[in-house]
């Protein structure tokens, strides 16, 4: 999976084919759910906008650690799950 990542990102200005909403939490989920508080779409959006390789992940959970806002901020999220059942249904998974 992680090579389908990088391949994605070679295309500089990949857009979303289609978009869903999640229906059951996962890892990738729980990391969307992260990027989209911060106001991406997901890591490939990030990583566009802010011009960066890596996001920086728990190691332990591989879960998303910390995140800079387009203002600049950061957002910073715990080592354990966040986004509850309630929210997953909120969070936008994107197809390329």
């Amino acid at each position: 999976n992680k090579s389908e990542v990088s391949e994605v990102m070679t295309k500089a200005d990949m857009k979303p084919k289609s978009m869903h909403h999640a229906k059951i939490w996962s890892d990738d989920v729980e990391n969307l759910y992260r990027f989209q508080q911060a106001g991406y779409r997901d890591e490939v959006e990030y990583k566009q906008v802010k011009q960066v390789d890596e996001v920086e992940c728990w190691p332990e959970t591989g879960f998303v650690k910390k995140l800079q806002r387009r203002d600049n901020t950061f957002y910073y999220y715990n080592r354990q799950r966040e986004c509850e059942d309630k929210d997953v249904r909120k969070v936008k998974v994107y197809v390329y």
